[in-house]
């Protein structure tokens, strides 16, 4: 089910707050309909964005409706659960406790809790890595009835970090939420303080974020966002709060998307650790086989076209998130939600990074790929684009099966750049090409001097 015409009027409603805008334009207006584009799609009622650019705050925007029954636009100023994004903070937590040689994350778990299963075999490094072996207390996206009742960090590390390890430590990868439950609760008995009082002396505070609030003692406030759920593409519906304890150190945290970017700009300036322990934060973590897991400790690490990313997404009751880093480019994207169990905040991240992120050759290497494919189409090919080797590939029964195969399917409604790499000296390119319901993709190999030495069309 659709929402009522009116209701999405009021989902796309852009909010006119804006602060710290450095970003051109027509770069701004070519976000905001990005943003937009994926709130519609995909039903969200709200989002806000915050963008780094520089290691600077950039752009902050919020997007939708907040509060669909009372009709409140959302804003920049209100805070959005951040889910799973919280447990880089408290890996943070622990890095900071382990540069003051109060623990080391070669301990193992029998120095802090040694009821734990094979606590005298789990590291705290694979507790943080989530290789640990120890069992997820909550894999669903949606809050079960035991969930809606109160619990303790004791009780859930009671039940589901007593029972057999799911695997030999350090064999496997797994996500457990159950892991940052270990290591709250490893960081409130060194530190000899509640987490959140730690983090707030020793992060937040420092980093003027003053938006933070712990909703796993209680709900956001009527001044911030509402929290949304539906089944299928039916309506919108208010989702359950987890009952007081379930979201400790794992995704209890709640703040402004601006705030969140402030934590991102410390990452990029390296100002809250010291530079080896953001090394062992954002390095990829191996298997005892020597196979990576894509994971450092609370965040994911990979490469993004070339790029190196630091990055997080969060779920729960009624929110989804997505924190994107960039590091070496100094920018990073925030973008935060207020319905569960959709990819929408990742969607806009990625849409907003390809805008950020300019093709080499802009839009004009686009269109010259575009109008390549145009003349495939009619069996033609201006080969002063093109290698002798390209040419070579594009010999008569090449461009008579391109262009009988082509031509029927008419004029791409869309042709974007996806990604771009580097490989033997030249630029690889791959390009979406939607033509009705058939999506194609092309591979192209420039070289240096603007030259093709390839053109691939093939189905997606």
């Amino acid at each position: 089910m659709r929402l009522p015409p009116t209701l999405l009027v009021l989902t796309l409603t852009v909010s006119p707050a804006r602060a710290q805008e450095t970003l051109p334009p027509e770069l701004s207006a070519k976000i905001d309909a990005a943003v937009s584009d994926v709130l519609a799609r995909t039903g969200v009622p709200s989002a806000s964005v915050a963008i780094v650019r520089d290691a600077k705050l950039a752009y902050v925007h919020a997007y939708g409706t907040a509060n669909l029954e009372a009709k409140v636009a959302a804003t920049p100023q209100m805070r959005y659960s951040i889910g799973s994004i919280s447990k880089q903070f408290t890996a943070a937590a622990v890095l900071l406790l382990a540069e003051e040689n109060r623990l080391s994350l070669d301990d193992r778990m029998v120095r802090f809790l040694p009821e734990l299963t094979r606590a005298q075999d789990v590291s705290l490094r694979q507790v943080l890595s989530m290789t640990s072996g120890y069992q997820d207390y909550w894999p669903q996206d949606y809050v079960m009835p035991g969930m809606l009742q109160p619990a303790t960090a004791q009780e859930i590390v009671g039940r589901w970090g007593r029972i057999p390890l799911d695997f030999e430590p350090g064999t496997r990868w797994q996500y457990s939420n159950t892991n940052y439950v270990i290591a709250g609760l490893v960081v409130e008995k060194v530190a000899g303080m509640p987490l959140l009082d730690f983090l707030r002396q020793r992060i937040f505070q420092p980093l003027g974020m003053g938006s933070v609030v712990n909703t796993d003692e209680a709900g956001l406030g009527l001044g911030d966002p509402a929290r949304y759920m539906r089944y299928a593409l039916g309506p919108l519906r208010p989702s359950p709060k987890e009952g007081r304890g379930w979201l400790f150190a794992a995704g209890e945290l709640a703040m402004t998307a601006a705030d969140l970017a402030k934590w991102d700009v410390s990452m990029i300036e390296e100002t809250v650790l010291k530079p080896a322990s953001y090394r062992v934060l954002e390095t990829e973590v191996q298997l005892a086989s020597g196979a990576g897991t894509g994971y450092g400790l609370g965040v994911g690490v990979s490469l993004s076209d070339g790029r190196r990313l630091i990055a997080h997404g969060g779920e729960v009751s009624g929110f989804t998130a997505q924190n994107s880093v960039y590091l070496d480019d100094r920018t990073a994207v925030v973008v935060l939600a207020n319905l569960d169990a959709t990819d929408a905040p990742p969607q806009a991240v990625r849409k907003i990074a390809s805008l950020l992120f300019a093709p080499m050759g802009g839009q004009s290497g686009v269109e010259e790929a575009r109008q390549v494919f145009l003349g495939l189409q009619k069996g033609s090919l201006d080969r002063s684009l093109f290698t002798s080797n390209a040419n070579a590939y594009f010999g008569e029964q090449a461009l008579r099966d391109l262009a009988a195969s082509l031509a029927p399917l008419g004029a791409p409604a869309e042709f974007t750049q996806e990604r771009q790499s580097l490989r033997g000296g030249m630029t690889v390119r791959r390009y979406k090409v939607v033509l009705g319901k058939q999506t194609l993709r092309v591979t192209t190999l420039t070289m240096p001097d603007g030259k093709l030495e390839q053109y691939i069309v093939a189905a997606e």
